[in-house]
């Protein structure tokens, strides 16, 4: 633990601190309602937390709308901020009437025909047109080159329609001022593979898309063991008998998983039959992955094995996508329904000996928001039935938390210790318990989902899966409820069931009133803007001065706007109000304490654990970036994913910033001096410049960073 102020007149509470002019002002550019006519619905914050009151209390049965309309609306003041979607579209139906309440979605399984796709297409227009961010596996078309039958002619492959996707997201306006979101995942095994890994170092190719690898453990023990790598794609009846292949001969089929059965060569394991293209080194493949991913920062990991084993409707889904950040893997048309608990909100007397965390009060706001939450469910405005048919059998939701690094610092820990990791850990137990304890006083009270009442049929599959079942005595045929399935049976469920046996059992007899309670999302700008700049989801601060890089309407690049950490802020307001980062002289008594960290102090090995303490008790997945220096061994920056797999992550992603590849969002002060950009002019004559210096152009001032950047990914003057 870290050096404590001693200074017993500290305040008892940290959600004092007057919010910064940025935060502000980015709450009035993303979330305050507006009206057609340009007048300002919410005049103020609270007028934007008594509207998202009211519209999530208006759910309610009529005795009950004043008192949960004052509960919901303490919560709100007290940390809970539900995703930007419900902040700016909640009870907005009379300015906004065509928009959603949800965050994300995953497409429909894209299937390899052209009607298809095309098909998926149109769904994920209107989905983007409603304000959803949306996620694809493309793995699931047909490599290029691969022979198309009924055209009589060679596919261009999966890449070239992912640019379909990506042009139609920048056309497509998307509802509420915010422009879509898109994530492509890919098999690690698709032949197409290298191609997918490598198609961002295209300029401007895919800049709709985060890219992400569904990587398998079958994969990581290759890679691990230095084997070969079959890439392969399934073969159907009609093209194995029309090559007269042998399906039994190992040197040309391996038999995988699969999300489509149909049209494919199945066995009685349910695996699929698929056509080895080539085989490659396992390492090969790892070495491309990772060289991209330092260079590029992506593609991000999904580790799709532990997805699954771990997803809660093990009995129900195979999950092959997620939402564009990754916190989310969902099955086709699953939604993306979140909200954090701002966790600086609940410390009692921050940077001094006696510095405390308020357990009770943040479990009050858990329990309050799972409600608030289930009721989002209800107004959800997604503009598919697909995609309302699903979020209303299931009625998952994921609920995490923001502000974790900033709460770390104001209780005087250092990011990463012992004391964080163990912090985090139990601050994910305590939301998850209070969570479904809420799930089963909701089911009593208003009926479970509908998912938990149906009838399913006991398979050879399911039974593999969970041997225990034999040993309880199921057999195949057998019908058993899908509360059963969820509480006694899921992996993560049983975990509950250690610390509240009681508990699950209940909500194996009634049901649980939704079949997911949490996720961490990265809360960006939420966090930025609601939370004054707490760090976001599980993170440390980035920085605790910087500038960030927004979208402003209007404008031809994008801005580049002073931001101050939030427990820098509360230092300055109730230890030292001259303190500052960036200061060496030990003796200086405005320099920070020790524990004041940023991303670049945490070792990657570090953020991994305090992913993995969280991830224990989170029942979706984590979007979460550990952040190596530009100057990062490339050799110990492969390890970070290997640990990330050993620990039991179901994702990884990193960022390295690397200004020949692109701008990031958050950027350094310190970064931007030591990068010079050429700007190549029409006369032929070049001018090189800093990165933070400011230049002239088109009749606007941009910072140099910003420019080259826009000009360079073709989106210059497009927002």
């Amino acid at each position: 633990m870290g050096s404590a102020v001693n200074n017993s007149m500290a305040p008892t509470t940290s959600s004092i601190v007057e919010l910064q002019s940025t935060s502000f002002d980015i709450w009035k550019t993303k979330y305050q309602l507006t009206a057609k006519d340009g007048s300002k619905v919410d005049k103020n914050i609270d007028d934007t937390y008594i509207r998202l009151a009211r519209a999530l209390s208006d759910v309610e049965a009529e005795p009950n709308r004043q008192k949960y309309f004052d509960e919901f609306l303490w919560a709100l003041r007290s940390g809970a901020i539900p995703a930007g979607r419900i902040v700016s579209n909640a009870g907005a139906g009379e300015h906004k009437p065509a928009t959603s309440t949800i965050n994300c979605t995953v497409s429909g399984t894209v299937s390899d025909s052209m009607d298809n796709i095309l098909d998926k297409v149109h769904e994920a227009g209107l989905t983007l047109k409603a304000g959803c961010g949306i996620g694809y596996e493309f793995s699931t078309l047909r490599p290029k080159g691969a022979y198309v039958s009924g055209a009589g002619a060679y596919t261009s492959g999966p890449l070239s329609f992912m640019d379909i996707y990506d042009k139609m997201c920048f056309t497509v306006s998307s509802a509420g001022g915010r422009r879509g979101a898109q994530m492509g995942t890919f098999d690690i095994s698709h032949p197409d593979i290298v191609e997918f890994i490598r198609a961002k170092r295209e300029d401007g190719r895919l800049r709709q898309f985060n890219l992400s690898l569904l990587i398998t453990e079958e994969f990581m023990e290759a890679v691990k063991n230095n084997e070969d790598w079959s890439l392969a794609f399934p073969i159907t009846q009609k093209e194995l008998d029309e090559d007269g292949l042998d399906i039994n001969d190992d040197s040309l089929f391996v038999w995988r998983e699969w999300p489509e059965l149909n049209k494919y060569i199945v066995n009685t394991e349910g695996l699929v039959a698929c056509k080895i293209y080539k085989n490659m080194p396992a390492h090969r493949v790892w070495d491309i992955i990772m060289s991209s991913t330092y260079d590029f920062a992506e593609p991000g990991f999904v580790l799709i094995d532990k997805v699954n084993q771990m997803n809660n409707n093990w009995f129900d889904e195979n999950i092959r996508a997620t939402n564009p950040c990754g916190e989310q893997p969902l099955p086709p048309y699953g939604s993306c329904l979140l909200g954090s608990v701002n966790l600086t909100k609940f410390i009692i007397n921050p940077f001094t000996d006696e510095a405390k965390f308020d357990w009770e009060e943040f479990k009050k706001v858990v329990k309050l928001f799972t409600r608030m939450l289930d009721n989002v469910v209800e107004i959800n405005g997604l503009p598919l039935s697909k995609q309302r048919d699903e979020i209303n059998r299931k009625r998952r939701h994921g609920m995490g938390f923001l502000g974790l690094g900033s709460t770390i610092t104001m209780l005087c820990m250092k990011y990463g210790d012992s004391d964080s990791v163990d912090f985090t850990k139990e601050v994910s137990k305590q939301l998850a318990i209070a969570g479904w304890e809420a799930s089963l006083e909701l089911s009593q009270e208003k009926g479970p989902a509908p998912i938990m009442n149906e009838d399913f049929v006991v398979t050879q599959e399911m039974l593999s899966k969970r041997p225990e079942m034999v040993s309880d005595g199921y057999k195949i045929d057998d019908k058993i409820k899908g509360r059963i399935l969820h509480s006694r049976y899921s992996h993560y469920m049983k975990r509950v069931a250690e610390v509240e046996p009681e508990l699950v059992e209940k909500l194996a007899d009634v049901g649980s009133r939704f079949t997911h309670h949490s996720s961490i999302a990265p809360t960006g700008t939420i966090a930025l803007s609601l939370a004054n700049n707490a760090s976001n989801g599980i993170e440390p601060s980035f920085a605790h001065h910087y500038f960030r890089n927004v979208i402003r309407e209007g404008k031809k690049t994008k801005e580049k706007v002073d931001v101050f950490s939030f427990e820098l802020l509360a230092y300055r307001e109730f230890v030292n109000k001259d303190a500052m980062p960036f200061l060496d002289d030990k003796d200086d008594k405005n320099k920070l304490p020790d524990y004041f960290l940023t991303a670049d102090n945490i070792t990657p090995k570090e953020h991994v654990d305090i992913q993995a303490a969280a991830q224990y008790w989170i029942d979706s997945s984590i979007s979460k970036t550990a952040n190596v220096p530009t100057d990062y061994p490339y050799e110990d920056f492969k390890d970070i994913y290997l640990y990330a797999y050993e620990q039991g992550l179901k994702g990884c992603t990193t960022f390295r910033f690397n200004p020949e590849a692109f701008q990031g969002v958050l950027v350094k002060e310190e970064d931007l001096k030591n990068t010079s950009y050429i700007f190549n002019l029409e006369d032929g004559s070049e001018i090189e410049l800093k990165g933070d210096e400011d230049i002239e152009y088109d009749g606007e001032i941009h910072s140099a960073a910003n420019l080259f950047d826009a000009l360079k990914e073709g989106y210059y003057g497009k927002f």
